[in-house]
């Protein structure tokens, strides 16, 4: 649509309550400080008045905005994953907090998913999905196909972001720029018992590629993404 994938995945959030957010930046980290501090203007018709000696902007439309609390951190340029949630340890304290990357949509139940988290009681809960495959799947036998299905739904359970945990997790990390978030940090949690799954079976959808910008921008110019769920 008419705004950024950030924007989306916030709503989600707040569709739900939860209105505090920390935003992990690096790369065009300025774009997305310039974006949001901007953001009235960007959403109204406006009047900007030089005339004063401190100029004065007044909205004209006066579009309603959500109740966001924004937190910028520059968590570095090259930072992996890992080393961008240990950077921001000291604006999240001793509780627990959601984490998502910057390019997956759901129509996924946030407060469920925190209720299914503290149930568990473990460091962290990753939520799973059976993504779509991108291409048309064979089955072999010698030489021959024996069956053929065009971009099935993969039956393994994948990393579908969307988070929940707690704050031992950043016993797990360190804010080296190398510490990858997926790799020993998240493996060690899973061999220590401490990663509950949340299953989700709904919609998902992530933007990877052009082509899956191209995709998205369709699905909600047809006025059918699942993942607004604020409406």
């Amino acid at each position: 649509g008419d705004k950024p994938i950030l924007w989306h995945i916030m709503k989600i959030y707040s569709h739900y309550g939860f209105n505090d957010f920390i935003l992990c930046l690096g790369y065009k980290g300025e774009m997305i400080k310039d974006y949001f501090l901007k953001y009235r203007e960007i959403n109204n018709d406006f009047t900007l008045d030089f005339c004063s000696k401190n100029p004065k902007v007044t909205l004209h439309n006066n579009s309603p905005f959500d109740n966001w609390k924004i937190t910028f951190v520059d968590t570095g340029l090259e930072t992996m994953t890992g080393g961008r949630i240990a950077r921001i340890k000291k604006y999240i304290g001793d509780q627990d907090f959601f984490l998502t990357y910057g390019d997956g949509l759901a129509d996924i139940d946030i407060k469920d998913l925190y209720r299914f988290h503290k149930r568990q009681k473990k460091v962290a809960t990753i939520t799973g999905i059976y993504p779509r495959t991108f291409y048309g799947c064979l089955s072999v036998r010698g030489d021959l196909a024996k069956g053929y299905t065009e971009k099935p739904v993969f039956k393994k359970w994948v990393n579908g972001g969307f988070y929940v945990c707690n704050k031992k997790i950043f016993n797990y990390l360190s804010e080296d720029e190398s510490c990858i978030f997926e790799k020993k940090p998240l493996s060690k949690i899973a061999k220590d018992n401490q990663l509950a799954v949340y299953r989700h079976t709904g919609a998902w959808h992530t933007m990877n590629t052009s082509k899956d910008h191209e995709d998205l921008n369709t699905i909600w110019r047809l006025n059918k993404p699942k993942w607004r769920i604020w409406e």
